[in-house]
């Protein structure tokens, strides 16, 4: 039977996809941790890992073996949740993975759960949704925040929180004029960086452009809304944002800001979470938060 350990350098393995890394990450040396995962194969009696000049992923065997990592971890994670919260205090981690429009939310979210557990570490990855649903399956996430317009993926269960609205943002050098609101057609003419076509965000905008009967001037395309934002910000080229990104610190004052219409486009956003039991003591302190936010 592998023990925690093993999973845990098998877990980091598939982090950092590299075995240097993944060793310095553990705090053991590289010959030491290649014989655990050597050690591991001979264990499980299969090869798990794709050997080379380098690391080349996982064999078909070592994706059930990382599924069932996460899998142990996250238990192990939820009994020591459970134990230090007998005790009064809630520790440990908390990983959440969120679709990149709604960083704002998930920011707001984890500092309030930071105010009520102080010593909750929380990590926040920005990924598509379809890398939510995986991550979630997985377990190398606790909770995900996604689009919720789409049926839940089985094995899950997810709350609507809010509703996405989009909006122009222009550097007020590409647009004189104090309009408030802008339709998809006339937007289309601008220059803008907008996130890549697997992001579920991108395919909203390209749907409301061919609803439109518009082809967007595309200069930029990137999968980092910081990248979208310093466009933004040195004049290059607008992006089009949730209302709730226009809204947060992110976005410079004196950026023009358009409502969208012509369609109005809203999608909703939701928490969904791992269907199972027991919850992960600081899953139940995420969702009680995200009542308390509804």
């Amino acid at each position: 039977m592998p023990d925690l350990r093993d999973m845990e350098l098998l877990a980091a393995l598939a982090r950092n996809m590299h075995f240097a890394r993944a060793a310095a990450e553990s705090g053991i040396s590289q010959p030491a941790f290649s014989a655990r995962i050597r050690n591991l194969e001979m264990d499980l009696g299969a090869p798990i890992v794709k050997r080379g000049n380098r690391f080349m992923g996982f064999t078909k065997e070592g994706e059930i073996a990382l599924r069932w990592a996460h899998r142990m971890i996250a238990d192990a994670q939820g009994l020591r949740q459970e134990i230090q919260q007998s005790l009064g205090q809630l520790s440990g981690n908390l990983v959440i993975g969120t679709v990149p429009t709604a960083l704002p939310f998930v920011a707001n979210l984890a500092a309030k759960l930071r105010e009520m557990h102080d010593s909750l570490a929380i990590q926040v990855y920005s990924r598509s949704a379809d890398q939510i649903t995986q991550g979630l399956e997985d377990f190398s996430l606790d909770a995900g925040v996604t689009y919720m317009d789409s049926t839940i993926p089985s094995g899950t269960k997810g709350q609507h929180n809010f509703d996405e609205r989009y909006e122009l943002l222009l550097p007020h050098g590409l647009m004189a004029g104090n309009d408030s609101e802008i339709s998809w057609k006339d937007a289309a003419a601008f220059p803008l960086c907008l996130l890549t076509r697997n992001m579920f965000n991108r395919r909203i905008i390209d749907e409301a452009f061919a609803t439109a009967n518009a082809v967007p001037n595309i200069v930029m395309e990137t999968d980092a809304l910081t990248a979208s934002l310093v466009q933004l910000t040195n004049g290059s080229a607008g992006t089009i944002a949730t209302e709730q990104l226009a809204e947060s610190n992110s976005v410079a004052v004196d950026i023009l800001r358009l409502r969208l219409v012509d369609p109005v486009v809203t999608k909703p956003i939701g928490v969904i979470v791992s269907d199972r039991e027991p919850v992960l003591p600081a899953v139940r302190a995420l969702l009680k938060v995200v009542a308390q936010a509804a």
